[in-house]
């Protein structure tokens, strides 16, 4: 990875989906605008407060998809990131875990 550059894997399925109380939402289905929770595989020389393994939250209109050896990831920009969640950053009582 380059500069500031961050290779996540998403955590969801990215198909058909269930709600809470059971109904089928298929994979065409229109959904509000919400961000989503990735693991972070890789990251650039350049990132600062992201390592590897962390789960980062993101906008997932902001993204590029690739793919490697037929592996699905996504390309994101430091800057892209809106928290980041770590076991390194809730360290004190009390906190929630999240770098915001």
């Amino acid at each position: 990875m380059l500069h500031d550059r961050v290779l996540v894997r998403s955590d969801g399925p990215e198909g058909d989906r269930r709600s809470t109380g059971g109904i089928l939402i298929p994979a065409t289905a229109a959904l509000s605008k919400r961000c989503a929770w990735a693991e972070v595989v890789a990251v650039g020389q350049n990132v600062r407060s992201i390592k590897t393994g962390d789960r980062v939250l993101y906008d997932p209109e902001d993204r590029a998809e690739v793919e490697v050896r037929g592996q699905l990831y996504i390309l994101l920009r430091e800057r892209d990131v809106h928290a980041v969640a770590a076991e390194r950053v809730g360290d004190t009582e009390g906190s929630t875990g999240l770098y915001l």
